[in-house]
């Protein structure tokens, strides 16, 4: 298990520049980034115990973050 979070910047660096232009341009996108960053956030608590959940919600959690960032690279690599 991995405490780092796991930043959008950070987890595609080749595409920050169009990360910033897609969330200005895109309303659709700004909001895939922000329900990342507000999952994305969530898991981080959870792994470093600030707000511990169940085995359960950890692998929703997981399994959404996932799915938001295959969906912003699929819009990041079109």
């Amino acid at each position: 298990m991995s405490n780092t979070p796991h930043e959008l910047a950070d987890e595609f660096p080749d595409y920050v520049e169009k990360m910033h232009t897609l969330k200005v341009e895109d309303a659709h996108f700004a909001k895939l980034i922000d329900e990342y960053h507000e999952v994305n956030r969530a898991v981080h608590r959870a792994e470093t115990k600030i707000e511990p959940t169940d085995d359960a919600h950890m692998e929703d959690l997981r399994k959404r973050r996932m799915v938001l960032k295959d969906e912003i690279y699929g819009m990041l690599s079109a």
